[in-house]
């Protein structure tokens, strides 16, 4: 058979896959170390420039939208700043990560994930949903396409967060720093991580996200967290009420309303946290 009829019969029977599964369907990884990935050197005091995409952020990103969601203006970013963010994701792919401190690798590579993630949707723009963005190797999203590489390693962004992030650092708070462009995510941060303030900037995205009703809201008698604590709810706890538990660090309001509430139920919204 044709080498193209068979890529084009693989890729319909992934698609329909995918229409089988339905729209709302995400299956997490698991979160499992690639070993390459664990040196580190903490005598290190190099420090990575992240200063291209925090000029980036600062020209595009509105973090005082009414709604309480962060919005990327991707139609207005210029063909000179296509090329700045290019340069960027191309300065990160040029470094060993692992020479540096374990601060300084954490700030590198949520950088990483959040700047190529709006290098993926720019590439595509104009598109309702990250979602829509599919390849032959990544039919349900971009996220298992490999996009970059780091010391002769192919990376892709399900690569950064579930076999880097998640497992390295086992900390729930990395769930609220990086960004996958869609409304129902934490927001992209206005300021680029770094290594003096990454620990501050992922409490505060903890804290703002459970507070915001796509994180965390009560309703009646149920309980509707983000799909998040569902996706990755042993990032949080074993089980509902440690989710719980874990929430209540953060939660502003009476935790209470949160620990006498025994119905469940999850909500994303994968619409583009674009400009309106």
């Amino acid at each position: 058979m044709n080498t193209k009829l068979i890529q084009y019969a693989l890729l319909l029977t992934l698609f329909m896959s995918a229409l089988l599964l339905g729209a709302n369907a995400f299956a997490a990884p698991d979160a499992e170390a690639q070993e390459f990935w664990m040196k580190h050197d903490p005598s290190s005091e190099t420090e990575v420039s992240h200063e291209a995409w925090q000029n980036l952020l600062d020209t595009y990103l509105n973090a005082e939208h009414p709604s309480g969601v962060n919005r990327f203006d991707y139609a207005a970013v210029t063909k000179a700043d296509r090329a700045v963010l290019d340069k960027y994701l191309e300065s990160l792919q040029a470094l060993d990560p692992r020479t540096l401190n374990q601060n300084e690798q954490l700030a590198y590579w949520i950088n990483f994930y959040n700047a190529l993630t709006a290098q993926v949707v720019l590439e595509e723009y104009p598109v309702e949903s990250i979602r829509s963005i599919r390849f032959l190797t990544s039919p349900f999203g971009p996220w298992d396409k490999n996009l970059v590489v780091v010391q002769g390693k192919k990376l892709s962004l399900n690569d950064i967060e579930h076999g880097i992030l998640r497992p390295i650092w086992k900390d729930p708070r990395i769930h609220f720093a990086v960004n996958c462009a869609s409304i129902g995510c934490p927001n992209l941060d206005e300021e680029a991580f770094t290594a003096t303030n990454a620990n501050e900037l992922m409490e505060a995205a903890a804290k703002s996200f459970i507070n915001h009703a796509r994180g965390v809201e009560i309703k009646g008698q149920t309980l509707v967290l983000s799909s998040i604590f569902d996706w990755y709810g042993s990032d949080f706890g074993e089980n509902e009420r440690e989710i719980v538990a874990y929430i209540t660090r953060f939660y502003e309001g009476n935790s209470r309303d949160l620990e006498e509430i025994s119905k469940f139920e999850y909500q994303y919204d994968w619409d583009l946290n674009k400009a309106e």
